[in-house]
């Protein structure tokens, strides 16, 4: 291929004019000569690769050269050495692809976006031509363009474009730098080239006196704020956990087991929402305003991180602790012994409505930001667009040339080479169907595996059962609170054995599709969990509330909560230590196999799903539940990434998990939070609070204080009478509790059929076009048989060619001789006899006549 001359434009600067910008006739002009050059250079370079390619076209008279027809009804000519010579417009578009024009595309950017910053600046700041005496335009006979092949940097361009963007706005110049197509490196390099430039102006400007001694000192405010936003912005991202094992783990594992982490992440997003109103309406005022002078507390001795009692019942983690008063500021006496006034005192803030309407507002925002999330993922994952075409989209397009890092450019690779392992993967699914004996045999197998998971699910079902009433029979002493880990202890085990279970079943099963096995999995273990959570539901509601009869059930019920939410959190770490580490030692050490556990995706996320479930269930009674959620969240986060790249591989069938998401959003959505809210409903609406604790203690209902409050409206006059009607019809009224559910429900299937109808409107289109396509190519078949092409001279002749050989073949004639290769066996036998010869003069050069 041509080297490609590198063409550098000489500008003399006078010795006076060394701190002076130039006008903008000579920016024009110079940078439209420059330009211009770069095009000049750009179309040598094509032209000089085009007449080498024609030289190695004309080869072809050569002996020994033999033509060859690749595919049907398109011709390709091989070269001497088998290399492949393509017509005059092949070649312009091979001439000017990326990687030909890579060493002269750079210099046009930089041209280009010079001129950009040109304008930008020019309409700012800049005077008018027709404004300007004649003498400060200055002439073009200084500048000179002089060939210079040895000089191959780019400096004085960059110069060029550095002092352009320093005329330019800092919102101006960043927009700039980030749109251009240039490396990460070059972007800095200008950016701080620019800014060190800027801030010599101004220090110029300032000796000059310019600027006073207060807009010095606010401009050195600002930049010390803008320095230290800056840098916390960058320690906020330095400390997510999360910052570059997420591109790891997708590019080392897929897109599945990838799916767990970022379901971890949203949950870890969720529990922070709704952990902030009751932070800040609830536990930081009561914290602020004790009830009353504190018992006693019993002494720490460790077994409380477990329980969640002794020293930590009487704190604002658990609903006991909040007052049933309107809390208020005490009013400090002066010091001159006179009374406190009347306003001295703040505002009152009634602890009974905060509680009940804080709740409710957190449950509504995380109701409301789980359907947006739910759709969002919906609108990602079932896409508009088809997958026809996405392999070459990957190959082709997936490469980001702006990363110029080894460790970012090494997880990029391995990104695309899992997405392509995944995609290759679920085509050859798609290609192989299963005989009709496999289904059958499938079937059978499946029908016996679902009888036995049933059988286990109302198994443990009836042990949870059995075991919580022999709880409630045998009361804990005061000094036996470590019994009240046996109901949580019990249903943790029969979670982690089922779901071995299950998993051991699966692999009998041999499920055609990863996928359809990992979506078989988790609805056995969701069946599982609901239907024990739903026993425990009513033995917290049902038999606790009667049991406890003048005790604080509330407390009990939050510290139950608890225990459950420690102790999955302990089986967590055991199954990844003895299920995961243990396993892989023994398998590599005892058994010398080089295989590892993989990671089980069913179980992992459905232990989410149920820890988030367990919070939303306690909100109500603990505040602080979804603190302790976050940080279980963040443990379990971490040692679940140590774990998968220490002790498991990568899923031995890759498979595209493209609606995992979805589905892990809709499963929290649906069983989880609205399980959660009809729990919560009813502790709110029928269940009496206790008496001796809580901000309801002396209420029927903890839905009474909304309606003592109304009342207390009604009585102080008509200015507030439109809280009352808004109290009676829009919270009191179950018809718009109805009518906000069933407005999300139409939300989410508008949203699907929208999507729905998207995807069928383009594949309509696709068809349309596919059909305009096809009608083109055989209009194109026919002017071939009117147009033939002689590839000698590479020129269409509407009657006649003439070969250079001195043969002149009339092709309108029935025995004129075309080289062609038809569709269609029946159509090219038709036409071998008369139509498939070479003319006199094309055989004695080897070359060939056709359409």
């Amino acid at each position: 291929m041509a080297q490609p001359l590198a063409l550098v434009l000489n500008v003399p600067e006078a010795l006076g004019d060394q701190d002076q910008e130039p006008s903008p006739y000579e920016e024009s002009e110079v940078h439209d000569s420059f330009h211009q050059l770069i095009q000049e250079q750009s179309q040598l370079a094509e032209e000089l690769e085009l007449q080498q390619r024609q030289l190695v076209a004309g080869t072809l008279g050569v002996p020994g050269t033999s033509p060859s027809f690749i595919g049907s009804g398109h011709q390709s000519l091989l070269g001497p050495e088998g290399a492949p010579v393509h017509s005059a417009a092949t070649l312009r578009i091979l001439a000017s692809m990326p990687s030909r024009t890579i060493g002269r595309s750079r210099g046009a950017i930089i041209s280009q976006y010079y001129n950009r910053t040109v304008k930008l600046r020019r309409r700012g700041s800049r005077p008018l031509l027709g404004d300007m005496v004649h003498s400060a335009r200055p002439s073009l006979r200084l500048y000179d363009l002089e060939l210079d092949p040895t000089a191959l940097e780019e400096d004085e361009k960059q110069g060029l474009l550095v002092k352009e963007l320093q005329g330019l706005s800092v919102a101006q110049r960043d927009h700039m730098l980030r749109g251009m197509p240039l490396n990460l490196a070059e972007k800095r390099c200008l950016r701080e080239k620019s800014q060190v430039q800027r801030g010599k102006r101004r220090a110029r400007q300032d000796r000059g006196g310019v600027f006073s001694c207060c807009s010095r000192l606010r401009y050195a405010c600002i930049l010390a704020l803008h320095s230290l936003g800056l840098a916390l912005l960058s320690g906020l991202h330095a400390v997510r956990p999360w910052r570059h094992t997420l591109k790891q783990i997708g590019g080392q594992f897929g897109s599945s087991v990838l799916s767990y982490f970022l379901f971890l992440k949203t949950l870890l997003a969720f529990n922070a929402l709704l952990l902030l109103l009751p932070l800040g309406l609830l536990v930081g005022v009561q914290a602020a305003l004790p009830p009353g002078p504190p018992d006693p507390a019993p002494a720490f001795t460790g077994l409380e991180l477990l329980t969640g009692g002794g020293c930590f019942t009487h704190t604002v983690m658990y609903y006991g602790y909040y007052s049933n008063a309107t809390l208020s500021q005490p009013c400090v006496p002066p010091r001159d012994g006179h009374q406190c006034s009347p306003g001295a005192s703040s505002l009152p803030y009634n602890m009974p409505l905060a509680y009940l309407f804080t709740m409710g507002a957190a449950f509504f925002i995380t109701c409301i930001s789980l359907v947006y999330s739910m759709s969002h993922a919906f609108g990602e994952s079932y896409r508009v667009g088809s997958t026809k075409g996405v392999h070459a989209i990957t190959v082709f397009c997936s490469w980001d040339y702006k990363v110029t890092e080894k460790r970012a450019s090494r997880l990029q690779q391995d990104n695309i080479r899992t997405q392509l392992k995944e995609l290759l993967a679920e085509w050859q699914l798609h290609r192989s169907p299963q005989s009709l004996r496999g289904r059958l045999r499938q079937a059978v197998l499946l029908g016996l595996a679902w009888l036995l998971c049933l059988g286990t699910m109302l198994g443990c079902s009836v042990a949870v059962f059995v075991f919580s009433e022999v709880m409630i029979q045998s009361p804990v002493s005061a000094g036996q609170e470590a019994r009240l880990l046996a109901l949580p202890l019990v249903v943790s085990l029969l979670n982690l054995g089922a779901s071995y279970l299950f998993r051991g079943l699966a692999a009998l099963e041999r499920h055609e599709s990863p996928g359809l096995e990992v979506y078989v999995a988790i609805c056995r273990n969701l069946i599982l969990k609901m239907a024990i959570l739903g026993i425990l539901c009513y033995h917290w509601l049902g038999r606790r509330v009667a049991a406890l009869q003048g005790q604080c059930w509330e407390d009990f019920v939050g510290q139950e909560l608890y225990r459950f939410m420690v102790m999955d959190f302990v089986f967590a770490l055991l199954d990844t230590l003895f299920g995961e580490l243990v396993w892989r030692l023994i398998s590599e050490r005892k058994l010398k196999r080089r295989r590892k556990p993989e990671f089980d995706i069913a179980r992992n996320v459905l232990d989410l799903i149920y820890g988030q479930t367990l919070t939303w269930l306690g909100v109500l009674f603990s505040p602080l539940l979804p603190a302790v959620q976050v940080l279980r969240l963040l443990l379990l986060f971490l040692v679940k990434k140590a774990s998968l790249m220490a002790n498991c591989q990568a899923p031995r069938r890759p498979w595209l998990a493209s609606h995992m998401s979805t589905v892990f959003l809709t499963l929290l959505c649906f069983p989880s939070f609205l399980g959660a809210a009809i729990f919560l409903c009813y502790a709110v609406w029928q269940v009496k609070p206790s008496s001796t604790c809580g901000p309801f203690r002396t209420l029927d209902t903890m839905y009474e204080a909304g309606r003592v409050w109304v009342r207390h409206l009604e009585s102080v006059g008509p200015g507030a009478s439109w809280v009352p009607w808004l109290h009676r019809y829009l919270v009191d009224s179950t018809f718009f509790l109805f009518l906000a559910s069933a407005l999300l429900l139409a939300i989410i299937y508008f949203n699907i059929q929208v999507v729905k109808g998207q995807r069928k409107v383009i594949s309509l289109l696709k068809e349309q076009i596919r059909n305009t396509l096809q009608g083109a190519l055989g209009q194109s078949q026919v002017t071939r048989h009117r147009e033939p092409i002689c590839l000698a001279t590479n020129k269409i002749a509407p009657g006649a060619v003439d070969c250079p050989g001195g043969g002149r073949q009339d092709l309108l004639d029935q025995q004129a001789s075309l080289c062609l290769r038809e569709e269609g066996e029946e159509q090219s036998s038709q036409k071998r006899g008369g139509r498939d010869a070479l003319c006199p003069a094309c055989r004695r050069r080897g070359q060939l006549v056709g359409q």
